[in-house]
């Protein structure tokens, strides 16, 4: 069994520990967090015994093969290196992998690294993600024509996930060009700043389109719930057919099976795609070649789009991917939404 250790022990953490009751190739054996109180808490509450309030002391004595850093994401970087530098062989980062510009540039410097990054886009693991996206990489919708994706939360908040889900039903190719505009600036002084709507026309390799909306007066309401993060979906259309996930349910149309759907439970759901995406990185750690659908590059390309968004939003022109982001995109984007 593979040795897990955990910074961080708040909310979000407890969804990464709670996975580990189906991790077929790892366990927990040690957590670390500055808080005593939290770090006490979380401790108890999964049985484990061995605590740290010192990151690298913990790395240094409990040398994990895989490390899950849930922290806030303004020190994404700074505890990503540490780990880096320390021959850590594999982080799971919790989203979003960056803010702004500046850390961007600085997290892309770790693809030279040899330890392997993964950001915790979980819902690629779906069950049902994984079935419906099979589906339609294996041609059952025939040739992909367009992708509509979309979340009611704000574009930083949600869109690393949707962004990753149109990524994985397209087979991980990488995009090209995003033209897009921005609205809203209550949240740009928070500590995840974002415009509170967005949305963009993105062109991924082959010409295929894809248009995703960010925002509670922007993206659809598609289920019942008054929750703005449990509208995430993503429906993909193609020249004999399309599939369509949501947080509640899936559903498709293909020439064979005509239209079929279901619902699901989206807790139940997500505590195995988190198992999943645990075991994905063990495996990756086993056999370079098997790689990870959610590793650092792709992810990267995906953060790649928001930062487009953004850029397009103030030049009025589409821009083309990869790209190197201004500096102070943030600043000035605040200074043009106020």
């Amino acid at each position: 069994m593979h040795r897990s250790c955990f910074l961080g022990c708040g909310g979000r953490a407890r969804g990464h520990a709670q996975a580990y009751k189906h991790v077929t190739r790892g366990e927990m054996v040690a957590i670390c967090d500055m808080d005593e109180e939290r770090l006490s808490s979380f401790g108890d509450d999964f049985g484990v015994e061995t605590r740290y309030t010192d990151m690298v002391e913990m790395i240094e004595k409990e040398k994990p093969d895989l490390l899950h850093i849930v922290t806030l994401p303004t020190i994404r970087y700074s505890l990503m290196k540490i780990a880096a530098d320390m021959g850590v062989p594999a982080v799971i980062v919790e989203k979003p992998i960056a803010l702004q510009s500046e850390d961007y540039l600085e997290i892309r410097t770790l693809l030279d690294t040899d330890t392997k990054f993964i950001v915790n886009t979980q819902l690629h693991f779906h069950p049902n993600n994984l079935i419906l996206g099979d589906a339609v990489r294996g041609g059952a919708i025939g040739d992909i024509r367009f992708v509509d994706a979309s979340a009611r939360s704000t574009p930083i908040d949600q869109g690393p996930h949707v962004l990753e889900l149109v990524s994985s039903y397209l087979g991980l190719i990488a995009p090209t060009q995003v033209f897009g505009q921005v609205s809203g600036a209550a949240h740009m002084s928070s500590s995840q700043p974002s415009p509170q709507h967005g949305s963009a026309a993105v062109t991924y390799e082959g010409g295929i389109r894809a248009q995703v909306t960010f925002g509670t007066e922007s993206a659809p309401r598609i289920w019942d719930s008054d929750s703005t993060v449990m509208h995430k979906r993503i429906a993909v259309y193609g020249t004999e057919g399309w599939a369509h996930w949501y947080m509640a349910g899936w559903e498709k149309f293909t020439q064979e099976g005509g239209y079929e759907s279901g619902s699901h439970s989206y807790g139940e759901q997500d505590l195995l795609a988190q198992a999943g995406l645990t075991d994905a990185a063990f495996e990756w750690m086993a056999d370079d070649a098997v790689g990870h659908p959610t590793c650092l590059s792709n992810s990267l390309n995906e953060f790649g789009i928001l930062l487009g968004m953004y850029t397009s939003s103030l030049t009025r022109q589409p821009v083309a991917l990869p790209f190197d982001p201004p500096a102070n995109l943030l600043t000035d984007l605040a200074e043009a939404l106020a």
